[in-house]
């Protein structure tokens, strides 16, 4: 066996740390843009966030440290230097200021609404609430450790999901205390009477029917007892929505089963929503995208909130300057000074990063703005035209992984509400004309179908697929399906009303 040498020739193409780092800031949102600068801002202290511009008088600087490496140089040929070679106007000519703070108009500027903060109510958790209601009751100190630990089985929605004999295990673990399915049961039901009703309920027709009775005893009707009857002896008929099965079954009126359903309707199929589950405030979206119509002309804007203004540390700048000052210097104070470039050169490829960042942005929703001109002027969905990422791709002369970064996770405010970028791109369908419209526009024909339905006998896939061919859509029964699950509406049989 021998062994072979050949050569040959391959083309390859890398990334660079700053590509990397572009690509990874294009996909983080406005609202998570924040934070990310706040992570860089800790692992770089050459990188400084301000409020304020300023001059920078470092230009000197350039040419008198370029004069101190020539000198070195001649004098010391041999002496290791990691100076040499490197342009210093690469760090030392920018002026401080951010480059993407010298915003135009297109840019959200700090305005009294970006600066308006949100107002959140203090409310206790759902399992403080119910710890309250614990504590205002006499209970042996056994079962007050039943109780305790019951309660903190219990999920957000109020349900307890957890098995009794797993209880059972966890009071025998965590409290060495030896109880029996039948003491943790009694306990249980005690916590039912707590508020909200419902909860601890360990399934959806529990949770009704501890409802439906506490509005029993307060003031009871026949529709009351109907509901209750339901929910306890035809819970499955009453989810299948077998009306008919369920009036004959009961020997009741049409009338009377329909109020029966509007008292179960009235009850709450998740207790534990109406509490706050943490102590930090509720999530809101926080539009990347501004679209404002002034006078039938419609204005882009980039939301300017959570994108602070940052600089190159001036600190680190006077270090620099303080070393180049100093023609003799160690091998310590050379090794100081490489380690203040990279800081530097890493928070110019960040800030560059940043703005590049909201260029490219800028430059891709411009362009979905104008491709989609006639929606986000009217807000009429039927409007909107096949969009898919390469055509945004081919007008903006940007790669589609590019395209598909910006429109991911993030979010345009327009006049008619708050969007996902990524709702906006949709697929073909040709119509009996030849035409090619959204099937984002056969999904919103679609919904208005089905709302204009009559309730009583609403429209199967067949004839929901009957309609729009009617319209001038051809479509397959299959996809009316597929479109109709993407809109979360359920089947006809689960849509039908008394």
């Amino acid at each position: 066996m021998s062994l072979k040498l050949n050569q040959s020739q391959k083309q390859l193409q890398k990334l660079s740390p700053q590509q990397i780092q572009l690509m990874k800031l294009l996909q983080v949102p406005t609202a998570s843009l924040e934070q990310r600068i706040k992570e860089e801002l800790e692992v770089n202290p050459a990188l400084e966030e301000t409020d304020y511009e300023e001059e920078d008088e470092l230009d000197k600087l350039v040419k008198g440290e370029a004069a101190t490496e020539k000198e070195e140089k001649k004098e010391e040929e041999e002496e290791y230097d990691p100076l040499e070679g490197m342009d210093m106007s690469d760090y030392l000519t920018d002026d401080g200021i951010a480059s993407y703070k010298l915003r135009d108009d297109n840019y959200g500027g700090d305005s009294e609404d970006d600066n308006k903060t949100i107002p959140y109510a203090v409310v206790g958790t759902f399992h403080e609430h119910l710890m309250k209601q614990l504590g205002m009751v006499k209970l042996e100190e056994r079962e007050y450790l039943i109780a305790n630990q019951i309660i903190g089985s219990i999920d957000d929605d109020g349900y307890l999901r957890r098995e009794l004999e797993a209880i059972v295990d966890d009071l025998s673990f965590s409290q060495n205390l030896e109880a029996t399915e039948e003491e943790i049961e009694e306990v249980l039901k005690f916590i039912h009477k707590f508020e909200p009703a419902g909860v601890g309920a360990r399934d959806l027709q529990e949770c009704l029917l501890i409802q439906i009775r506490r509005k029993s005893k307060r003031h009871s009707n026949k529709y009351l007892e109907i509901a209750e009857d339901v929910l306890e002896n035809h819970f499955e008929e009453f989810a299948k929505k077998h009306y008919t099965k369920l009036i004959k079954s009961l020997s009741i009126s049409n009338n009377d089963l329909k109020y029966a359903i509007e008292e179960v309707l009235k009850l709450n199929p998740k207790p534990g929503g109406t509490y706050s589950n943490s102590a930090k405030p509720e999530n809101y979206i926080i539009p990347d995208f501004i679209i404002h119509n002034d006078n039938g002309e419609l204005l882009l804007r980039l939301n300017s909130r959570n994108a602070p203004d940052l600089r190159i540390s001036d600190n680190y700048k006077d270090m620099l300057k303080s070393y180049s000052k100093t023609k003799k210097r160690s091998r310590k104070q050379k090794d100081a000074v490489m380690f203040i470039k990279q800081k530097i050169d890493a928070a110019k490829w960040f800030i560059d990063a940043i703005r590049q960042r909201q260029q490219t942005m800028l430059k891709t929703m411009q362009t979905i703005l104008d491709y989609q001109y006639d929606y986000f002027l009217t807000g009429d969905e039927t409007k909107l035209r096949p969009m898919i990422l390469k055509d945004i791709a081919e007008i903006t002369g940007l790669d589609i992984s590019t395209i598909s970064r910006v429109s991911n996770s993030k979010y345009v405010q327009t006049e008619f509400g708050t969007f996902k970028l990524k709702s906006f791109f949709s697929e073909s369908l040709q119509t009996d004309s030849g035409e090619e419209v959204s099937t984002r526009e056969v999904k919103k024909i679609l919904e208005d179908l089905i709302d204009n339905e009559n309730k009583r006998k609403p429209l199967s896939d067949q004839k929901l697929t009957e309609a729009l061919v009617t319209k001038g859509y051809n479509i397959a029964r299959r996809t009316v399906a597929k479109y109709r699950e993407q809109l979360n509406i359920p089947v006809a049989r689960l849509r039908k009303q008394l």
